[in-house]
């Protein structure tokens, strides 16, 4: 049974690395679950989350040649998080906006301790 690009499938762990784990699919295929498609927080040490032998589920992320892409992240439920990103113009637009925000209000609490133009103070 071809794997295909999307789907989700059940695999076992086979082996464990430091830049990722090696998982077998139903149809004795090989896939590489690579370390940061583990799990959707930052992953140390691969062993916190996998050990040999355990039952995952993965989504197929690419089919190249003999190299399968593996994702478990991605295969929970509700994680759409690729689909649902914003552009990198709706998040340049954003940034300008709020740095555009930040700047003006420094302006503000600036300008009202400076002591304005004109004022006299007395030397002491």
């Amino acid at each position: 049974m071809p794997v295909e690009v999307g789907s989700i499938v059940e695999g076992v762990v086979t082996g464990i690395t430091n830049f990722g784990a090696f998982v077998t699919l139903p149809g004795g295929e090989t896939g590489l679950v690579h370390i940061s498609e583990i799990a959707n927080s930052y992953v140390r040490d691969i062993h916190d989350h996998l050990k040999k032998s355990d039952l995952v589920k993965v989504k197929v992320l690419s089919v190249d040649g003999g190299k399968i892409g593996l994702s478990i992240r991605q295969a929970l439920p509700g994680s759409r998080r690729r689909e649902n990103r914003a552009t990198f113009e709706d998040k340049l637009a954003r940034f300008m906006k709020e740095s555009d925000e930040r700047l003006q209000d420094l302006k503000r609490n600036t300008e009202s301790k400076r002591g304005g133009r004109g004022t006299y103070r007395e030397a002491y």
